[in-house]
């Protein structure tokens, strides 16, 4: 792949990636009023009609509808979202602040999802229709059908309470990282793991494999070389919409260990009502989501040369 086709591509993204940002920008201003009136929920129940009328006109509230979107759409070209009535500081910055966090738990139950999913899946596809297949593909269906919540509950009351190895809560430390990673990738390892095992199935009836087995090719190598590789695309895709939308905010799983990230400081938000923040996390969360789906469609080029980038 060129590299002039690789930067054509990518600007290419961004420019068709413009329409879509409007559209959000849109949802996300129309966030403030499905909430209710946003001064009545920033001022105290006691506050004077001066009072709110002194507000309104101070977040330009006071203006037609189309001119308070333009002035959001300049301002959100700032970086700028307002002022959280909660912490009393701008939005942006708090979410930027917690992104960290969520970074690292995403990051980390990916790879939980990753060091599972793809034994077990070449394993129970290299083991069709044995017991070891059925079992894996049981347990799959398992992991898949558990709520977060309720793993994460049974986690901490088994691993934290019960036998005391791991906190209960918190982040500090690599033992703070293991029960929120294994809550979060278990569900996505039980569908990475069933995805690659019907790729693999798939794949060891193609012609090429066959070919590659009458040239004495060792089975090990036929798996993991060219079977586990060509199975990896659609694997992909899964991985990058996962991580996308754990970064967007494991919300469920980040309040029950009281995982200090985006998805913690979202549903605080959205339980106070603190429009700003909410704004801006779904905004950022949005601009993640499209920078990962491109990082999705360069990986498909670098696993399989055949896919161009247009």
């Amino acid at each position: 792949m060129r590299r002039g086709l690789k930067i054509k591509y990518v600007v290419n993204r961004i420019i068709q990636a413009i329409p879509v940002l409007l559209i959000i920008s849109f949802i996300v201003f129309s966030l403030l009023y499905m909430a209710g009136d946003p001064v009545l929920l920033m001022l105290p129940e006691d506050a004077t009609e001066e009072e709110q009328q002194a507000l309104r006109k101070a977040l330009n509230l006071d203006q037609p509808f189309y001119i308070q979107y333009f002035t959001f759409l300049l301002n959100m070209l700032k970086g700028q979202f307002g002022e959280s009535y909660t912490y009393g500081q701008q939005a942006l910055p708090l979410v930027l602040e917690r992104l960290p966090a969520t970074f690292e738990l995403a990051f980390a139950a990916i790879l939980v999802a990753t060091f599972i999913s793809i034994p077990l899946g070449v394993w129970s596809a290299t083991k069709k229709n044995s017991f070891y297949d059925l079992f894996i593909s049981g347990g799959a269906v398992l992991g898949k059908a558990m709520p977060n919540f309720w793993l994460g509950i049974m986690l901490i009351l088994l691993l934290s309470v019960s036998f005391g190895l791991f906190p209960v809560s918190g982040r500090g430390t690599i033992a703070h990282l293991i029960l929120p990673a294994i809550t979060l990738g278990t569900g996505i390892a039980a569908q990475m793991t069933r995805l690659i095992r019907s790729n693999i199935l798939d794949i060891l009836h193609q012609d090429f494999i066959r070919t590659a087995r009458s040239k004495g090719v060792k089975e090990f190598w036929i798996i993991y070389k060219h079977a586990l590789r060509n199975s990896l695309i659609p694997v992909v895709t899964i991985m990058a919409l996962q991580t996308s939308s754990l970064i967007g905010g494991a919300i469920i799983t980040e309040t029950v260990f009281s995982w200090p990230g985006l998805g913690q400081l979202l549903i605080q938000s959205i339980n106070t009502r603190d429009m700003a923040i909410v704004q801006a996390s779904v905004f950022v969360i949005a601009i993640l989501v499209i920078f990962m789906n491109l990082v999705a469609d360069i990986l498909y080029r670098l696993l399989d040369p055949r896919i161009t980038l247009k």
